[in-house]
């Protein structure tokens, strides 16, 4: 089964720019981006990621209002949320709607081990011909 990707949501340009680039670095792909839940909504049923990448605070529709609707139409994917919310909140977000989290302050470091766990097919293949 060929993996359609990843899908980045931020309401911050740069944010999502330099998502983009983490995960490039790390050869995982990026199948789209969206700027807000509704957003990212649309672009789940178009798209069928594997993985989004939520931010929790953004206009229109919030990450814990799309992360309940992407449940519910697209319960295979997974969920994590990316995000500068207190801890505590992200956590039990995470634990009622998502399948984990990480603040952005830790990314770097944490991002990349989180996807590690919710993605493994994507890392046994690396070096593979």
């Amino acid at each position: 089964m060929k993996s359609s990707g990843i899908l980045i949501v931020d309401d911050y340009a740069l944010a999502r720019t330099t998502i983009r680039e983490l995960l490039g670095w790390h050869e995982m792909r990026v199948c789209g981006e969206a700027k807000d839940g509704k957003e990212a909504i649309e672009q789940v049923k178009a798209l069928h990621p594997d993985l989004v990448l939520l931010d929790i605070n953004m206009p229109v529709m919030n990450g814990m209002q799309a992360a309940f609707e992407i449940r519910r139409i697209s319960p295979g994917t997974k969920i994590l949320f990316l995000t500068v919310v207190d801890p505590q909140e992200a956590a039990v977000g995470a634990r009622l709607l998502a399948d984990g989290y990480v603040a952005k302050s830790d990314a770097g470091k944490e991002l990349i081990p989180a996807l590690e766990r919710l993605l493994p097919a994507y890392f046994k293949t690396k070096g593979e011909v």
